[in-house]
């Protein structure tokens, strides 16, 4: 049997983002992790939007784009080709398009992607003849590296390839497709193909407020069409799994099985970093306390703002660590930006060190004294493991998924309460003890969950054999 892994949602991602966010980095360790167990028996496809096909994609190519997030480009090194699907003009016709709102910029960037790859396969049939036509879009193509068996299946139709008990693997985020469903439909009408679904949260459903219209818009009409018609559905935390048996009560939906958790790995693969000696933007190791994740009004960044506020107002200055938002800054937070400009930063107080590189990262998290992460909903919590894989206290919400992602080596705030929170975090910044308590029980019991395990673990409640 073979799982076929649609990562047209990493391409995708590729054309307006600079570097990855939570779901791209869990959905690839998973990708390298099936791979090393399961080796051939696991292949990629992406999508051809002309011929209403999925067709196989080398893990090269994959690995190629993914690698090129992680790294961004430098005057020595240009950045990797999005698989040609950019609109023509590059980087300004990214910037242009993220300022349209989401409902509009990805049918139009679907759109201009089908044109391109018309275009192409046009230009192919005047130059060659029919059958390059049928081998097109030549984005398909793995590298020349690839060896020739990847070279002889490159581009091909998945029907063509797919045997009885092979399993379509939806482990991304494509809800960017205005009907993914009736294209999987459509690509795989006549295969003998099974479909798992991995469900990261339902916050655009469940919490639409925190969250760019478009988006509420795009997300639910993909899942309420795409997740009562999966064979599989699997999410990454329990209270994930909850939200979506609950959702398919409220809806009158029937699901086949019931909502299996995946363990979640800790840490990310990716190519090797070198971080610098001292953290970056002149912080001074164990001076400063950290706050990791793009910066959006879901995340809660608003409270640890507020609370550093009244520590300020209370404190000598010298015994209140910085604070720092390392991340993205996204959606629905210009009120706060304006706030922490109008401040001056909190007087020097709070530095942003937007898209932090991998080295930066790992720097930042090495040289902190504890890492906070009030956010008010979460389909997991990369930013509480990794704290804890670095032997940092976190200080973490108690809501949601959270709770399963820090176990007992966190401690927990309510991150709608400014009073109680900023309490426990004005004790983590004076109580030296309270860190270095925290920090002996994480070294001594927290154990990071491998990828592979994640990996082990899907591959068998689908009935795949390890290689």
């Amino acid at each position: 049997m073979t799982l076929w892994l649609d990562v047209e949602d990493l391409f995708h991602y590729a054309l307006k983002n600079p570097r990855p966010s939570g779901i791209q980095r869990l959905s690839f360790e998973m990708y390298v992790a099936l791979r090393e167990l399961l080796g051939e028996g696991v292949r990629f496809c992406r999508h051809d939007p002309v011929a209403n096909l999925l067709r196989t994609v080398s893990w090269e190519a994959v690995e190629a784009l993914f690698i090129g997030l992680m790294e961004p480009p430098t005057p020595s090194r240009p950045a990797p080709d999005a698989s040609r699907a950019a609109p023509p003009g590059g980087g300004l016709a990214r910037a242009l398009a993220g300022r349209l709102p989401l409902a509009m910029r990805d049918p139009l960037i679907q759109a201009v992607i089908a044109q391109r790859h018309a275009l192409a396969a046009q230009k192919a049939a005047l130059g060659h003849g029919g059958r390059v036509l049928r081998a097109a879009p030549t984005l398909l193509r793995p590298p020349a590296s690839a060896g020739a068996e990847q070279l002889a299946s490159a581009g091909e139709d998945i029907r063509q390839l797919a045997r009885p008990g092979d399993i379509l693997g939806v482990l991304g985020s494509p809800w960017f497709h205005p009907d993914y469903s009736g294209f999987l439909a459509r690509a795989t009408e006549g295969a003998p193909l099974r479909t798992a679904l991995l469900v990261y949260d339902l916050i655009p459903m469940l919490r639409p407020e925190w969250c760019d219209a478009g988006l509420v818009r795009v997300f639910s009409r993909w899942f309420r069409n795409f997740a009562p018609i999966a064979d599989r559905l699997f999410s990454i935390s329990d209270a994930t799994a909850r939200d979506v048996e609950r959702w398919a009560v409220r809806e009158g939906v029937s699901l086949p099985h019931p909502v299996e958790t995946l363990p979640i790995g800790t840490g990310f693969s990716g190519p090797s970093v070198t971080a610098p000696p001292v953290p970056p933007a002149g912080l001074a190791p164990g001076s400063y306390a950290l706050v990791v994740s793009t910066i959006e009004a879901r995340k809660n960044h608003l409270l640890a703002f507020r609370a550093w506020r009244r520590m300020l107002e209370g404190m000598p200055p010298e015994s209140v660590p910085t604070l720092v938002f390392a991340g993205r800054i996204g959606w629905l937070v210009q009120d706060l930006m304006q706030q922490i400009e109008n401040s001056g930063h909190l007087g020097g107080k709070l530095v942003v060190v937007p898209d932090p590189s991998d080295a930066e990262l790992v720097a930042l998290y090495r040289g902190c004294r504890f890492t906070l992460f009030p956010s008010l909903y979460e389909g997991w919590g990369l930013p509480v493991t990794e704290s804890l894989s670095f032997g940092k206290l976190c200080i973490s919400s108690d809501r949601t998924s959270l709770p399963e992602a820090g176990g007992r080596f966190c401690l927990y705030i309510d991150p709608e309460n400014i009073t109680g929170a900023t309490e426990v975090i004005r004790q983590a910044c004076t109580d030296d003890a309270l860190i270095a308590g925290h920090e002996a029980g994480i070294r001594d019991g927290f154990r990071p969950v491998p990828w592979r395990r994640t990996a082990e673990v899907l591959a068998t409640r689908l009935g795949l054999q390890a290689a």
